[in-house]
């Protein structure tokens, strides 16, 4: 075999990113302590990230810098501060979710190559060249595809010159990632931002079936599976666990590593993966890569499996043998330990240490001598083209000296003092000449590599709103409910489902039919629903549309098809409007409801785009690939079919220890969904952001409803009209339509 296959590995601290490099890691992934998606970590501070750079470039591995999270107005000018630091790092590449990042390194920071995070939720080819326009040279594809898919995906994604990583080993969402809001939702702990409380890890109530833990997953794990995985062509492979430590990474690593390497030279895999099960694991799967999607997957314990696994592998039963093999896998882990520190007690991640030594002779040239206080890296010495000569009035002193190369030093390195024993009194070179001496010490200290120049990003002015005053939209997903057009002027969008059967025409005819509706595609679209999907826009050319989905943006921006970004693409900043205006011809945006009327009000609008914001909606906590009715009231199947989208439609709650329900709901051609208890309903919006926003919208559809009573659709209209046109008189009459509601999120935000 030729092609490289990357072994990417978890770094939380230094411990674990030393642990990936001994264990032979190909990169690293880590955070700052600012800007990334695991806020539970220990991260790295920037200087720590120099001196991990210089250690993992000193072993041939790469750092990819992770800055996974959404971005809020008022943080882009600290992000650019940022950016103007990593530009002069050595660091190979960042991870990014926010799409107003995207923008920002196009056009300021092009040097910096650009990942695309997992939290973009990338499943099929559509957004795979969204991806691409916007500037991402790799894509972390979304982990519930199966091979098949995965190696359809890597081929469109060598096809625009983008890589594709596959996360192989680690924990399991149950929940698409970039699409679970349950952690902002129950605690107010975004994990757009980092701050995942693993709801999904909770223990609820005892469900049908009989278990307390039903929405957590086994973790992932390929191990066997790389030879399906090379034949897929992914060229990354890619561990989770940055909140995992040094012994955790360094045990999964290794192996990983062993198991390539054996497959790289005899074609054959290794059959023992016992040593993956001595560290945290929650059991194996690999269901979602084999499309097998069975009961199996969940294990109903969030907590360690490897001592269980241990007794079960050793078949102990009495007291003394289950001590046995817990004393033997204790040992186990300390010899792994033990060998791990040997291996790393002499990596550093320390500055080198250096003096600035001056010679200034008669009639010679200034010398500039650069010592390392270690016999690592090489003395190197400037000196300038002009011969030194009596001084007149200004003669070159130490004082002077100091006060120019003051600032030369990089945070690389750690400047021990000046010596000035061999330098000459009264003596002068032409000060240009210090200056370029000066740079060009900088230039040598940052790898003989020329600084980059600090970028000044300026702030957006605030454009016009395209409506005078904000009008109100709304979103259906039945023809029943055609008769809200007979009361409104107003939008009226029409919900199409995740998935579709083939060669079905039901929703072409009812936009053709109903040419007033506009199409609301979904954020998930996956293999033939995509191309089902597509057809739809190829066949109905609708004049707008509002997409959840990055691929059905691609494509309308393909066709010239005006469309908007719809509420979980997650928009929450300016930079983020940019991207989408400029780089795909956007129209306008749904600001995300994660955010607050603060963080709202800083947002500055391109010209001519549409802001619109949902005031009332069932609130999403989460959509899975997997089946919630397996762990909850139970399913005949044993696996999940191909039919199961577009048949079931069961719904059931499932109540947290602390006494809170929440709807679990499965549309006919929906996947599997999660809601709060409560409904969003946001007036005081239409009182504070009126000025801002030209579309108040609400959601009309019975998803997510539980067994919650439906209020009257056609009432609710027409009080929700009264409202955005100024009589807040009908305030209490909403909230009595809508007894369970809530706008915390608008309160609290990110």
């Amino acid at each position: 075999m030729s092609r490289k296959i990357e072994l990417l590995a978890p770094g939380g601290d230094v411990e674990a990113i030393k642990a990936a490099i001994v264990a032979g890691a190909n990169a690293v992934y880590c955070g700052l302590d600012i800007f990334n998606a695991r806020n539970r970590a220990s991260n790295l501070s920037f200087d720590e990230l120099n001196g991990v750079l210089r250690l993992a470039h000193e072993y041939g591995c790469e750092v990819f810098l992770t800055l996974n999270v959404v971005i809020l107005e008022h943080e882009i000018r600290s992000l650019v501060k940022l950016l103007n630091q990593l530009v002069n790092t050595t660091l190979d590449g960042i991870i990014v979710q926010d799409l107003g990042v995207f923008n920002l390194i196009k056009k300021h920071f092009p040097t910096l190559d650009v990942h695309a995070s997992t939290q973009l939720t990338t499943h099929n080819e559509g957004q795979l060249k969204f991806l691409s326009q916007i500037g991402a040279s790799r894509v972390n594809l979304s982990r519930e595809l199966n091979i098949d898919e995965i190696k359809e995906m890597t081929a469109v994604a060598h096809e625009h010159n983008m890589l594709t990583e596959v996360f192989v080993h680690g924990s399991l969402c149950i929940a698409f990632s970039g699409q679970c809001y349950s952690s902002s939702v129950s605690v107010g702990n975004s994990g757009n931002r980092g701050r995942c409380s693993q709801a999904c890890r909770d223990e609820y109530e005892v469900t049908n079936v009989g278990t307390k833990y039903p929405l957590n997953l086994k973790d992932n794990s390929a191990y066997f599976d790389l030879p399906e995985l090379v034949d897929a062509k992914v060229d990354s492979l890619k561990i989770e666990g940055r909140i995992k430590g040094a012994h955790y990474v360094y045990t999964v690593v290794e192996n990983w590593r062993k198991n390539i390497n054996k497959f790289v030279e005899t074609g054959e895999l290794y059959e023992d993966d016992s040593n993956l099960h001595k560290v945290f694991n929650r059991g194996l799967t690999n269901k979602f890569l084999k499309g097998n999607l069975t009961r199996d997957m969940f294990i109903d314990n969030p907590r360690d499996n490897s001592v269980n696994h241990a007794v079960e592998q050793r078949n102990a039963i009495d007291v003394v043998q289950i001590q046995d093999v817990r004393t033997d896998l204790y040992n186990d882990k300390n010899a792994i330990g033990e060998t791990l520190r040997e291996k790393v007690e002499t990596l550093s991640i320390d500055k080198i240490a250096v003096t600035i030594s001056f010679k200034a002779a008669l009639g010679e040239p200034l010398v500039v001598v650069v010592t390392p206080s270690n016999n690592v890296h090489d003395t190197f010495s400037v000196q300038s083209t002009a011969l030194l000569r009596e001084a007149g009035e200004k003669a070159i002193t130490s004082a002077e000296l100091e006060k120019r190369f003051k600032g030369v030093i990089n945070p690389n390195y750690e400047l021990l003092g000046y010596d000035f024993s061999e330098l000459a009194d009264n003596l002068v070179v032409p000060f240009r000449e210090i200056t370029e001496m000066k740079d060009r010490i900088a230039f040598l200290l940052n790898g003989s590599r020329d600084l980059i120049k600090h970028v000044e990003v300026p702030a957006f002015p605030q454009h016009a709103k395209m409506e005078e005053k904000p009008k109100l939209s709304m979103l259906i997903a039945d023809t029943a409910d055609l008769n809200v057009c007979d009361v409104t002027d107003a939008d009226i969008y029409f919900k199409l489902p995740e998935s579709f059967k083939k060669r079905d025409r039901k929703y072409i005819n009812i936009f053709l039919e109903n040419p007033r509706l506009i199409p609301w595609f979904p954020a998930v679209l996956i293999g033939k629903d995509y191309d089902e999907a597509v057809k739809v826009l190829e066949e109905v050319k609708p004049a707008r549309i509002v997409t959840n989905n990055t691929g059905i943006a691609y494509k309308a921006f393909e066709m010239g098809i005006e469309w908007v970004a719809g509420p979980f693409l997650n928009t929450t900043n300016s930079h983020a409007l940019v991207t989408l205006k400029e780089s795909l011809n956007c129209a306008g945006a749904f600001i995300s409801n994660e955010i607050n009327k603060v963080q709202m009000k800083q947002i500055r609008r391109p010209e001519n785009f549409k802001l619109a914001y949902s005031i009332y909606h069932p609130i999403l906590m989460m959509t899975s690939r997997q089946c919630f009715f397996q762990q909850t009231v139970g399913c005949n199947k044993p696996a999940i079919e191909a039919g199961c989208m577009l048949r079931c439609e069961k719904a059931t709650t499932i109540t947290n220890v602390k006494g809170i329900s929440f709807a679990v709901d499965k549309q006919k051609g929906g996947y599997p969904s999660i809601y709060n208890h409560e409904q969003f309903l946001n007036m005081d919006a239409v009182t504070d952001l009126s000025y801002l926003f030209d579309e108040f919208f609400i959601d009309l559809t019975n998803i997510g409803g539980g067994s919650k009573e439906q209020a009257d659709k056609i009432e609710l209209v027409k009080h929700f009209e009264k409202l955005v046109n100024g009589d807040i008189s009908v305030r209490e009459e909403l909230f009595t339509m809508v007894p369970i509601n809530t706008n915390d999120q608008y309160q609290q935000g990110l």
